[in-house]
């Protein structure tokens, strides 16, 4: 590791003359009770322009955009919208000025329909009624400038992820917003909505409108981002055009170092033991015929696009799902009918969704740790509380666990370190076949790279690893094989030389010739 770049004035073309910023931020400060999340940190957004804003999880984004949409005050520093400086008591304020924020956690009201949550608040009345032929019309004037048609009528809670974060943006336009802040919009996408998502980005700001666009996923900040400004520890370290940088220097001033070989390097010791094999396997209406093998270290990617049955391969390996089909553990068959029954042989989990089904976030780190090994801390029934303790502590060490004890509450914590407590669970079991579901989902770079790390050291240490991801450089720079699925059947293997993201597309969509591997 070189050490930690030092923070060099922003680079930057100026403005064209008599254009002023839609909205400048300068030197804003928020201190809470012992933390500066913000220390003097300027952001300047142009008319139609996408301005990427970019840090690790705890950079001080969050409240950076609590602070442009009125949410929180802060201590020092201005805001200013068309030069004019602005001081705003609640979002309304925000809104009233044309500024809005789409956060991570969509806002909509599931059991409504598209038009209520478009003009929410702003029904058109008519003779003390809601005008239901204007909320028509205004709603799909809105969607049309985003290039989508939707029934208006029709309830939220039935449409997709990707048409409900559609429906947000629609809802920011129909409020006349001339700014516009995407926080992490793609974190649950398929790769194929996040491509239409980032068309609706760039048909905005051709159309006048301002973007933020906040994202840990480098692709989608070079394609769609005019310049990128960088956050790290609460302070500005950086401002450059899109065209004026690269992923490395970027990534290097976020986490204060340079990473390289982001994903590791491939262990070349020989794989010959088949730990884990499936043999036509059928699980549910999305798993039909499946067939893999992982061997000993060996780490093998499961691709495929959403609907294609990843996630479900491998809970049914699990035994979370019922299945048919053959399970072969070390050559052995094996039929789980229960995920306690697949722990009992070595096999582990780690679910896509930590909030939901990976951790208790109301609970310490330790009890998320030690839940999986009661034989250890709790042995002949009888509770140690010291052992619980060494588990955690052990695991907290290795895994690289920032937080301020094994006492501390999970929900506290990074996404990045959420993740680390989830994977620590399933480690403390030692473990011969670790099935990850998308291991870094939300995470940042500074701790994707940290649980890149990790996986390869359980690789090395003989651990059999599929891995399943909707990141295909992810897919590609971690795995030394990839099997690909197309509509809940395998469609092909490649080897580490022959993956490309076009081969794997190829085969996902059915058009590749399937290869052996």
């Amino acid at each position: 590791m070189s050490a930690a770049p030092e923070a060099e004035p922003p680079t930057d073309d100026p403005p064209a003359p008599g254009v002023e910023p839609l909205v400048r931020m300068t030197g804003i400060v928020k201190t809470y009770p012992g933390v500066r999340a913000l220390d003097s940190v300027d952001l300047e957004v142009r008319p139609g322009e996408v301005m990427g804003l970019v840090g690790e999880n705890g950079a001080g984004k969050s409240t950076l955009l609590k602070v442009l949409a009125g949410v929180v005050s802060p201590d020092e520093g201005e805001v200013l919208v068309e030069g004019r400086p602005v001081r705003m008591s609640g979002p309304r304020d925000a809104q009233r000025l044309g500024l809005a924020v789409i956060h991570q956690e969509l806002t909509l009201a599931p059991h409504l329909s598209v038009a209520e949550n478009i003009l929410v608040a702003a029904e058109p009345t008519r003779f003390g009624m809601l005008d239901r032929r204007e909320m028509e019309r205004r709603t799909e004037a809105a969607l049309s400038e985003l290039g989508i048609q939707l029934d208006p009528w029709v309830e939220v809670e039935r449409l997709s992820l990707a048409r409900r974060q559609l429906v947000e943006v629609a809802r920011a336009l129909a409020a006349k917003a001339r700014l516009i802040v995407m926080d992490e919009p793609t974190s649950a996408l398929t790769e194929d909505e996040v491509d239409r998502l980032l068309a609706v980005v760039r048909r905005l700001r051709d159309s006048g409108v301002s973007i933020v666009y906040v994202s840990h996923r480098m692709r989608e900040i070079f394609e769609v981002c005019d310049r990128i400004t960088v956050l790290r520890d609460g302070r500005h370290t950086g401002l450059s055009r899109a065209d004026d940088t690269d992923p490395d220097a970027l990534v290097a001033r976020m986490v204060g170092r340079e990473i390289t070989q982001l994903y590791g390097e491939r262990s070349d010791q020989a794989r010959d033991e088949v730990v884990l094999e499936v043999r036509n396997l059928s699980s549910g209406d999305r798993v039909r015929d499946v067939s893999l093998a992982v061997r000993a270290g060996e780490i093998v990617g499961l691709a495929g696009l959403v609907g294609s049955g990843r996630t479900e391969t491998a809970r049914a390996v699990f035994g979370a799902d019922p299945h048919q089909g053959e399970i072969l553990l070390r050559g052995r068959p094996v039929r789980f009918g229960h995920p306690k029954e697949a722990l009992a042989e070595g096999v582990c989990y780690l679910s896509e969704d930590r909030k939901a089904t990976g951790l208790f976030l109301e609970m310490s780190v330790r009890r998320n740790i030690a839940v999986t090994v009661p034989r250890t801390i709790a042995p002949k029934g009888w509770f140690r509380p010291r052992a619980e303790r060494d588990v955690a502590d052990r695991f907290r060490t290795s895994l690289r666990i920032a937080c301020p004890s094994v006492d501390s509450l999970v929900g506290g914590l990074s996404g990045g370190n959420q993740q680390k407590v989830a994977l620590a669970k399933w480690l403390a079991t030692e473990p011969s076949v670790l099935l990850l579901d998308e291991p870094t989902r939300g995470v940042d770079v500074g701790a994707k790279a940290e649980i890149y790390r990790i996986i390869r050291e359980l690789a090395a240490a003989g651990v059999a690893v599929l891995m399943i991801s909707s990141e295909l450089p992810e897919v590609i720079g971690m795995s030394d094989r990839i099997v690909v699925l197309s509509a809940g059947r395998t469609a092909g293997e490649l080897t580490a030389d022959e993956a490309t993201e076009e081969a794997i597309v190829a085969l996902a969509t059915g058009i590749g010739t399937p290869a052996t591997g």
